[in-house]
């Protein structure tokens, strides 16, 4: 299968170090947004064909589909057009950045009939499969989920230490692994859901701290607690406290209540969450069928948090006339 990647930045790069590990994938054009860095990268992994320009990727001979690991900002529309191109798309997580961006993309998604994915890597990671199959099988009842998402990025830096073309949010992009895994893991949609923030950033203009409570019908409940003035531990770890045990999972590691180590080897074909989203990509399409994460599943958690948003607003302009 012939693949494309937009975006050569750190998550781009993670994309074609997880895609060097799958069989019979070939990244044949990378479309990037700085021409030294894109021209870099492409010649690292040996990908023939650079640019630019998104449209003169998707024209590339012989693709069928896209990864776009690209600024959140511009996911929604880069997706409709790798759609109405007639390719296949992963859009990394957030798959966009409002409700009604995510809604176009899985209207074009029913219109054109090619799979969309959201690059919701929680969903596959070992650990979080490991606590899902657990629960499938009936051993587990998540009680409450207690997570915590912590970076120090007081400047426009990305994972990589490397300067950022636009600004993270801590709501749409690191809330929305959170709100989707709650709901994945309890088979229930949020039905009470509330978020506060600190001040905003001055130059940044976004909320350097955050916390969200939800709650689904069944009584479990989710606290989860971001912030980008961490200065320690960076990453998210999230604490299961079930009816039958307690696991906390950081990113495909994951330990009991006791901090003992669970071994996950056997969970997956490999133990790198990306790599394994990317296999469940490739894989719907060479079996012509939806997704685990397909953009209609990915939904729900953007309905979440544009309720939280609409909160955070409300809120900030019940202060402002106070």
């Amino acid at each position: 299968m012939k693949v494309g990647l937009a975006g050569q930045g750190a998550f781009g790069v993670k994309h074609l170090e997880a895609i060097a590990n799958i069989p019979g994938i070939e990244v044949i054009t990378l479309a990037g947004g700085s021409p030294v860095s894109t021209e870099a990268v492409a010649k690292k992994f040996k990908i023939p064909h650079w640019t630019g320009d998104l449209a003169e990727s998707l024209k590339q001979p012989g693709l069928e589909a896209m990864i776009l690991a690209t600024p959140t900002g511009i996911h929604a529309a880069q997706g409709v057009q790798c759609m109405r191109a007639g390719k296949h798309v992963h859009i990394e997580i957030p798959i966009a950045d409002t409700l009604a961006d995510s809604e176009l993309l899985v209207k074009v998604q029913k219109e054109t009939g090619v799979v969309c994915m959201g690059g919701h890597t929680r969903r596959f990671n070992p650990s979080h499969q490991y606590v899902h199959k657990k629960i499938k099988a009936g051993e587990l009842k998540v009680l409450q989920m207690n997570v915590q998402t912590y970076f120090f990025r007081r400047t426009n830096m990305n994972a990589a230490g490397q300067p950022r073309s636009w600004t993270d949010h801590l709501l749409w992009h690191h809330a929305c692994h959170t709100v989707d895994l709650f709901q994945y893991q309890t088979g229930e949609l949020v039905s009470d859901c509330y978020a506060v923030q600190g001040p905003l950033h001055p130059e940044l203009k976004i909320a350097m701290d955050m916390g969200i409570v939800m709650k689904v019908p069944s009584g479990a409940i989710c606290t989860l607690s971001l912030s980008f003035n961490n200065k320690g531990p960076l990453g998210t770890r999230f604490r299961y406290i079930g009816d039958n045990g307690t696991y906390v999972a950081y990113y495909d590691d994951l330990v009991d209540g006791e901090d003992k180590k669970i071994d996950l080897s056997h969970v997956d074909v490999s133990m790198n969450g990306i790599e394994l989203q990317d296999r469940e990509f490739f894989s719907a399409i060479k079996e012509k069928r939806e997704p685990n994460a397909s953009v209609a599943q990915c939904f729900a958690a953007m309905q979440v948090l544009d309720r939280l948003e609409k909160i955070l607003n409300s809120s900030a302009k019940a202060q402002s006339k106070g």
